[in-house]
């Protein structure tokens, strides 16, 4: 098996120096690059002086969820023991990425690629890149995870962080009075002419970023495993826990170098927010010149409400492409299935619980029990929790509990996603994968099915609920 080692180092890439999550003293951690049907071992070494569970996100854990590293599935791995993951990368391709999933530990790293190859029988809906190119951005806080730990558990904010890291790294000094000297930031390098996949993740804890690369156009070709209709974007935004993979060509003029940028989306109007962008230099081998001006605008929507949600819904799947079987994706026809179950999830601003601020759920926030979920059904335990979440919002007051929701095994259900907070919220099925059919404005009916997209909606496993004025709904459908 891959060989992991899981342990801190010291670095500073926002100029304050600070432990950092590293696998095999790499920030970000090590590639897993593999191919469809492909089984996988990675041995886990725990170097860290607290419990760890790494988590795949995107990965489908098909009829197995015993190596999802999540704490309703495994028990932690204790400092100084290892652990080897197994599982088989069934029927998927694209780009995805993995992170400690315990205690807010992907605030200080722990997160590295995974890119799920074609297999060479199977055709790919577009031309072989002439190279591939991974970067994450994501909000970063010079605060340790475990302060910013003790911050949520005591009812407070995390507050605007302190920069955006591109590929765990600080911005250029595109702009002398806001960044300081000597941050290192990361150079892309390329060759004119060439067409590279930039696989994008956005592995931040709490912001969504607009992603852009100056001059240049994306042409998305995959979502969290799913080729989708190909279109170019000058800009996209992009959502914690999401990733993506664009083509773009090499066809500027290589006069001077590019700026790629990442910066905060749907934040409150505090100045502080302007300043922190993520910034990194696209520079072609024969550049003669360094990128200065301006950073290329980011979207200006503020009063088109709509800009980002057409933006998401102009995300589909492309149905005449086969992905990691050589039949169309299109012939899922999810459309055709009947709904066994209707879930409606609401989530609103936080309500005090036994003294203390909590998110909540259909007024349920989630408290892990000490068993793992998965060994109380394996043992048969009772009493670790109860299937009595409820399945549709109400005004009963707030509690916390160890409380699920009771879905069919083989149903195929509908999750509605109802944000009536002002931030936005990002949600990821562990595990599998859905297709999100629908996103408007205001509170879903049952009438609201008439609008739902049953033929390329695309599948994914994160998707964003966005709550501006009305709020932003979305509806997912499911296999479990």
């Amino acid at each position: 098996p891959v060989r992991w080692e899981v342990g801190y180092m010291t670095v500073a890439p926002l100029g304050v120096s600070q432990k950092v999550i590293a696998i095999n003293n790499q920030f970000p951690g090590p590639l897993l690059n593999v191919t469809t049907n492909w089984n996988v071992r990675v041995n886990v070494q725990n170097n860290l002086d607290e419990p760890l569970l790494l988590t795949w996100d995107g990965i489908q854990m098909r009829m197995n969820s015993w190596q999802d590293g999540v704490a309703g599935t495994n028990c932690p791995i204790p400092p100084g023991w290892n652990w080897t993951y197994q599982f088989q990368l069934k029927d998927q391709i694209g780009s995805f990425f993995y992170f400690p999933s315990l205690g807010l530990q992907r605030a200080a790293g722990g997160y590295g690629p995974v890119t799920v190859n074609n297999r060479a029988i199977v055709p790919v809906p577009f031309n072989q890149p002439d190279g591939d190119i991974t970067l994450f951005i994501g909000d970063w806080y010079t605060k340790s995870h475990t302060e910013l730990r003790d911050m949520l558990d005591d009812g407070k904010d995390l507050g605007i962080p302190d920069g955006i890291l591109i590929n765990a790294k600080g911005p250029c000094r595109y702009d002398t009075t806001l960044v300081p000297e000597g941050l290192q930031y990361e150079i892309v390098g390329v060759e004119p002419g060439k067409t590279y996949c930039f696989r994008v993740h956005n592995v931040g804890t709490s912001t969504s970023l607009n992603f852009r690369i100056q001059n240049h156009n994306m042409r998305l070709v995959e979502a969290e495993g799913t080729y989708t209709y190909q279109q170019n974007y000058t800009n996209l935004d992009i959502h914690v826990g999401q990733s993506y993979s664009f083509l773009v060509s090499m066809d500027q003029n290589a006069s001077t170098d590019y700026y790629i940028v990442a910066s905060p989306r749907f934040v409150s109007s505090e100045a502080r927010w302007h300043d922190v962008n993520g910034v990194a230099i696209l520079q072609y081998s024969n550049s003669k010149g360094s990128a200065s001006g301006p950073l290329p605008d980011a979207p200006d929507d503020f009063y088109d409400k709509y800009y980002s949600m057409n933006q998401a819904r102009s995300i589909r799947m492309n149905v005449s492409s086969g992905a990691a079987r050589p039949n169309p994706q299109g012939s899922f026809r999810y459309g055709s299935i009947n709904i066994t179950q209707t879930f409606v999830l609401k989530n609103e601003s936080p309500l005090r619980i036994d003294g203390k601020r909590r998110r909540t759920i259909n007024r349920v926030s989630y408290s892990p029990p000490e068993t793992p979920l998965r060994l109380a059904d394996l043992h048969n335990l009772t009493g670790v929790y109860k299937t009595d979440f409820p399945t549709m919002p109400s005004n009963a007051p707030p509690r916390r509990a160890s409380s699920v929701l009771n879905a069919s095994y083989k149903g195929f259900l509908e999750m509605v996603f109802q944000n009536n907070e002002t931030d936005v919220q990002t949600y990821h099925l562990d595990g599998y994968s859905f297709f999100v059919v629908g996103m408007d404005y205001g509170e879903w009916t049952p009438n609201s099915r008439g609008s739902y997209n049953k033929w390329d909606a695309i599948s994914r496993s994160t998707t964003q609920r966005s709550s501006q004025e009305g709020g932003l709904r979305f509806w997912c459908r499911s296999t479990t």
